[in-house]
């Protein structure tokens, strides 16, 4: 297959799109070039002062661009709520891919460790309240962000929230594979009525590695992870491509992830990549939609009335 890019992106004219996290890194630059290509573009950031900057960049870069400014704190499920009601009509692609990484022990406002409750269940709660203005749009797309660190990972239905026993990393990589077993779930419920995927950056230099040394005041951690980041990994852009890939490309198949092609999926132009086989597992699938749906208390209804 010839090597993607941004280039192949088809025109978007006439399609509406919500990228979750868009204030910086990955998810900017998937705003950015959807915008670039003619999507109606809603920026969903939990900092209005950085969203602010991020739909001010988008716009300098794309003058006639439509893009707007959304407010949303995935941690706070009042704020998703919120969100949708602003936002929640037609919609034709919905980019999940704002997230948090090896945070010390934190919560969610409603009671959730914050990385599983950021990174998959106020996804889950997002995705199930716009699904019926998904519904009415014909080649729905949802793509969710995952990482290649959900090789690493195990949900622990017994202890989600890590309060007998917290390891940052471990709860990263369990959110990381919660997302991945999600978007497979999700195109298996969906059964054709919309296209659910998964999407990975491989090893991309964002400002993530660094959050949770900055949080704790570690100069030495996050000068350690920005040096990483400047040798080791490639361009934040290039980190979008598998997303945007994911988001557009006509060759996508509901249920599959999209990552680069390079050695252990590190780096490269997207393609279909290996997962864990254990994420396709739908006892698995059952069992994690089921108990997002408690915690959420967001159904999926609509989907059996379609």
């Amino acid at each position: 297959m010839p090597k993607w890019t941004t280039g192949d992106i088809p025109d978007l004219t006439g399609k509406r799109a919500i990228v979750t996290g868009a204030n910086s890194g990955l998810g900017l630059q998937t705003a950015l070039e959807l915008t670039r290509h003619g999507a109606a573009v809603v920026l969903a950031c939990r900092s209005a002062e950085r969203g602010g900057q991020a739909l001010k960049a988008i716009r300098r870069a794309v003058p006639d661009g439509d893009v707007v400014l959304g407010s949303l704190d995935l941690a706070d499920l009042a704020s998703v709520r919120a969100f949708v009601q602003e936002h929640g009509s037609a919609l034709d692609l919905l980019v999940n891919n704002a997230g948090v990484m090896a945070l010390p022990r934190r919560t969610t406002a409603d009671g959730f460790e914050m990385q599983f409750g950021t990174n998959h269940l106020g996804h889950f709660a997002l995705t199930g309240l716009l699904l019926p203005a998904l519904l009415e749009r014909p080649g729905a797309r949802v793509v969710t962000v995952t990482s290649i660190m959900h090789w690493m990972g195990r949900i622990d239905f017994e202890d989600l929230d890590g309060e007998r026993g917290y390891r940052r990393w471990p709860a990263y990589c369990q959110s990381k594979l919660a997302n991945l077993v999600f978007a497979k779930e999700l195109a298996r419920r969906a059964g054709g009525r919309l296209t659910s995927v998964a999407a990975h950056p491989g090893f991309a230099a964002t400002n993530l590695q660094q959050a949770a040394p900055r949080m704790e005041g570690s100069k030495a951690r996050e000068a350690f992870y920005g040096l990483g980041n400047v040798l080791l990994a490639q361009s934040g852009a290039a980190g979008a491509w598998p997303s945007l890939y994911a988001a557009t490309a006509p060759a996508v198949q509901g249920g599959q992830c999209y990552g680069p092609r390079g050695p252990g999926q590190s780096r490269g132009a997207p393609h279909r990549v290996r997962t864990l086989p254990r994420a396709a597992d739908a006892e698995l699938g059952r069992r994690l939609w089921e108990v997002s749906e408690e915690r959420t208390g967001v159904s999926y209804d609509v989907m059996s009335d379609t």
